[in-house]
């Protein structure tokens, strides 16, 4: 299955690993590089610069496929050192980075003179657009769907990937309720080139969480999943446990302050909660394409079942219809 996506990015699959909280380290990374697919390592789950670019090392020595790295550009209670993080990208050799949340644009002058592929992660068109102008050369666009920070337009992929695709000439992935074949199919024929997975990817053998949260998503269905963080206007989606019933009931009451939640949301309550399988324990990203998730595949297997499936659906059902 070649597109534009698997062309410029050197995969052989036009599947993309999302860049997840303290889910994509090295070893899911390089798990969906070798099945042929883009992995993703996440930059700042790991606590300084040095300590990432000790990841870099071991991706590179996990896979000799094309890898990526993300940079998520957030507001965050403590300042971090986001040019320190894109130099030490640079400096090992990754090829290919994604960036989310704010404009890149501080950090583009550094990845085009390292000849860098710019991934930019959008939940709007403008954005987008911006983007494509500012020189990325992929943009990711982001549906409501999508776990993790879905924007604040609440339009969900259906209807942005063929705005997008309207108005872009730049490769597009398309994210947010991915997770088989039919997803697949779905994005190529609204516009996209490809398609970014992040959930579905947690629900793997080799996602480094614990069995409880992969059992979770199994379990779950389309209603697992709860916004929290509107009243701050940074939006975030995430299963839907008991922590984050209080994290909505507490916005519901109004006038709750940053101060208020903080404790609530914390990262690393997050990834404790991930680590130890305590399902309740901290906040963690979902998406309501948990209700497609049933079993607990290898990448590998994943991978290939999605790609199967997609063939079948545009070369079988989509050619019965016609013909």
């Amino acid at each position: 299955m070649k597109t534009r996506i698997t062309e410029k990015l050197g995969i052989r699959h036009p599947i993309v690993q999302g860049g997840m909280q303290w889910v994509g380290t090295a070893d899911l990374a390089a798990a969906v590089s070798n099945a042929g697919g883009l992995g993703i390592l996440t930059a700042l789950i790991f606590p300084n610069p040095e300590a990432l670019g000790r990841e870099i090392d071991r991706l590179f020595s996990l896979t000799d496929k094309p890898v990526a790295v993300n940079l998520t550009l957030l507001p965050t209670l403590q300042p971090v050192p986001y040019m320190d993080y894109a130099e030490m990208i640079v400096d090992k050799g990754v090829t290919i980075v994604e960036t989310a949340g704010r404009s890149p644009a501080e950090f583009m002058p550094l990845f085009r003179n390292a000849g860098m592929t710019v991934i930019h992660k959008c939940t709007s068109v403008r954005h987008a657009l911006k983007a494509q102008e500012m020189g990325c050369a992929i943009v990711s666009v982001d549906g409501f769907e999508c776990a993790g920070h879905p924007g604040e337009d609440d339009i969900p992929g259906l209807i942005l990937l063929p705005l997008a695709a309207d108005q872009l000439h730049i490769p597009i992935l398309a994210s947010g309720g991915f997770a088989d074949g039919r997803g697949l199919a779905a994005a190529l024929a609204l516009g996209a080139d490809g398609i970014n997975m992040g959930t579905r990817f947690v629900a793997t053998r080799e996602a480094p969480v614990h069995a409880n949260i992969k059992k979770a998503l199994v379990d779950g269905d389309e209603h697992s999943t709860a916004l929290v963080l509107r009243t701050l206007h940074n939006t975030a989606r995430i299963f839907r446990n008991r922590l984050a019933e209080e994290i909505v009931a507490l916005e519901k009451r109004g006038g709750v302050t940053i101060d208020e939640l903080a404790p609530l949301v914390a990262g690393r309550r997050g990834e404790q909660a991930l680590k130890e399988g305590d399902v309740h324990g901290g906040v963690w990203g979902a998406g309501p394409v948990t209700g497609l998730i049933r079993d607990i595949p290898s990448v590998q297997e994943l991978l290939d079942r999605i790609v199967r499936e997609a063939e079948a659906v545009i070369g079988k059902r989509l050619a019965s219809m016609t013909g």
